[in-house]
């Protein structure tokens, strides 16, 4: 009954599609409801996954409290000058990823690498989410399932390492049972397989060898996808009106189960040591001298606040046009980095405890990506009293992180889709959600096969280094260079009315000087290795799909340019200027909005065929 009247809601919403409001500014296009709504999806989209379980790592592995150094620094010369930059574009013309480019016609292409770089991540995080489901319901056994070896378990799964002991040429097991002591050169320590590790590969995932043997579709978990897909339509069926009102839940209960975990974790013995590896005394500032950590705070800043992945510019193209976007810009960056310091409290308090119950030091329990958020911490979970109370904590933040920025990658595709073709689908928005959704469920089965989490880690490392590194670089260069960034300052101008020059002197310093100083980044590309799960090597065929991956997503770059070189008229250089200056369509969307520079009257100037000095503030 209950799924029978969820469809009959969503039918309902279908035929209704109710996505504006009448007191939007923008009344076909809609609104956000408030400011509220905007800066908790902002915060929300920006506060992934990458936060909880990657940032953790690359701070103990980069010197601890060291690592905040180059992070934070990274946050103000970076990340915030270029989170600012893609509300300014979006909010000017409140228009998607497709169309903000009306101001380089030539660069339309990034456009269309956003909405395909956004397909692709759309469809392997929405399996991520499925795998915290599916450990949500599994927590809510007593003890939980990955507490000890059970039926499931091979020989190879044991809580602790068998130690043997070379004596006298003859090996002898279990020497730690024994009242002797064996000399550190003749002991030989048997690596086994933890009860979390072998659950997350023989019962979670069921997971193969590799990619080459794919084997059958993972039930549990393709239904996990399925409800997850479902959640998903559910926030975004009409568009930014139903998710503007989920996110204040899903962008602010994380913080409660986070403060929850934190309070816990620093009362159990051990967790002082376990914050302390993590930014605390035992931090190691000589790193700040490897490049290494560099790259590595640069490239978290970009992939935590998703700068150049086309959500930025398609939530702020919904504010309202005088609405402050510096404001919007400095919030949410400190509240994204803010948050990753405070999740690594958190989760390395925990940690702590887990390596004081072993005797390990902290660096032996530690793991990255899927292996913290899915095998060290729900191990280090399980020895705490009331565990499957702490571990279906754990696992709803991450299924809330998750699906907040799954709100974002889908809303991207659905607002470039009914912009391109508002008379036909902008009425359809609730139908054009489902038919999304739908489509992303059907390509993410493959990913929750056997081989499934070979065919996440490929698109995971293929549709967003390389890719970002180039979209990024080419956003900067066109806005900056091309359309200009100081006629870009009089667009913002027009928003948030003058400013000083000692205002905008930081920011020229920003966008001309530092910010495209990307070339950090370039690195990432430059020390490339290929992806492994674990110790299990991709195939050729598998690496070679990946670089085929990037290729398709930004293939469109130069393909879209030379289309558009080859319909303009004109002689090559003519065609070339048109293309780099800004199209008639580019201006605020409402005539209210447009003043003197996109009036009209200019507009209409310039397609009489006027000289170039008043062709609507065209560069050239």
């Amino acid at each position: 009954d209950i799924i029978t009247d969820n469809i009959k809601n969503l039918l309902n919403c279908v035929e209704q599609d109710t996505h504006v409001e009448d007191g939007d500014e923008i009344p076909e296009r809609g609104n956000w409801s408030n400011k509220a709504e905007n800066l908790l999806t902002m915060v929300g989209y920006a506060i992934g996954l990458g936060n909880i379980w990657r940032f953790p790592y690359l701070a103990y592995k980069n010197g601890g409290g060291a690592f905040l150094i180059p992070y934070f620094l990274m946050l103000v010369l970076c990340g915030i000058p270029l989170f600012f930059l893609e509300n300014v574009i979006g909010q000017f013309c409140s228009q998607g990823p497709l169309n903000v480019w009306r101001a380089v016609p030539l660069l339309q292409g990034v456009g269309l690498s956003m909405v395909i770089m956004n397909s692709f991540v759309a469809i392997y995080y929405n399996v991520i989410i499925a795998y915290s489901l599916y450990y949500m319901f599994a927590s809510f056994q007593s003890p939980l399932p990955w507490s000890s070896c059970l039926s499931w378990a091979d020989s190879n799964c044991s809580k602790t390492p068998t130690v043997y002991c070379n004596v006298s040429g003859a090996v002898v097991s279990n020497w730690t049972l024994e009242n002797r002591t064996c000399p550190s050169s003749d002991m030989i320590t048997v690596p086994m397989q933890s009860p979390s590790e072998q659950y997350w590969d023989r019962v979670a995932l069921q997971r193969s060898s590799g990619l080459d043997e794919t084997g059958p579709v993972v039930w549990h978990l393709a239904l996990c996808l399925l409800l997850s897909t479902m959640f998903t339509v559910a926030a975004l069926i009409k568009g930014i009106k139903s998710s503007g009102k989920v996110v204040y839940f899903t962008a602010t209960f994380p913080y409660v189960i986070i403060l929850i975990l934190l309070i816990r974790g620093v009362t159990l013995e051990g967790a002082r040591d376990g914050v302390e590896f993590f930014i605390g005394s035992q931090s190691n500032m000589t790193k700040l001298m490897e490049a290494q950590v560099w790259k590595d705070a640069a490239t978290q800043t970009f992939f935590s606040l998703a700068i150049s992945t086309g959500g930025i510019l398609t939530l702020s193209s919904y504010n309202n046009f005088h609405n402050n976007m510096f404001l919007d810009a400095a919030v949410v960056s400190i509240i994204n980095h803010v948050t990753s310091v405070f999740a690594g409290i958190a989760i390395f308090s925990v940690l702590g405890h887990m390596a004081f119950l072993y005797g390990k030091p902290i660096g032996e329990v530690v793991k990255e990506g899927f292996g913290l958020a899915f095998i060290a911490y729900p191990e280090a979970l399980s020895k705490l009293p009331i565990s499957t109370l702490w571990s279906f904590l754990f696992f709803l933040m991450i299924f809330i992180v998750g699906l907040d920025s799954q709100f974002t990658i889908l809303e991207v595709i659905t607002t470039c889709l009914s912009d391109a073709n508002p008379e036909t689908l902008r009425s359809k928005r609730s139908l054009l959600t489902i038919m999304t959704c739908g489509v992303v469920y059907l390509l993410g089965l493959p990913c929750v096969t056997r081989a499934g989490i070979y065919w996440v880690t490929l698109l995971d490392t293929f549709t967003i280094n390389t890719v970002l590194l180039v979209v990024s670089s080419t956003e900067v260069t066109g806005f900056i260079y091309i359309y200009g960034g100081n006629r870009l300052i009089k667009d913002i101008e027009m928003m948030l009315g003058k400013k000083s020059f000692c205002f905008w002197l930081w920011w020229r310093a920003c966008w001309f000087v530092i910010s495209p100083c990307i070339v950090i980044l370039f690195w990432s590309c430059v020390s490339f290795e290929p992806p492994t799960y674990g110790k299990v090597q991709y195939p050729d065929w598998g690496v070679a799909l990946g670089w085929c991956i990037s290729a398709f997503v930004i293939i469109w770059i130069p393909v879209v340019a030379v289309y558009k070189l080859l319909r303009a008229e004109g002689s090559p250089w003519k065609r070339l200027k048109l293309l780099c200056s800004p199209s008639e369509e580019w201006r605020p969307y409402l005539d209210i909005h447009r003043g003197e520079r996109y009036s009209e009257e200019r507009c209409h100037r310039r397609r009489a065929g006027s000289t170039n000095n008043i062709k609507c503030e065209s560069k050239f």
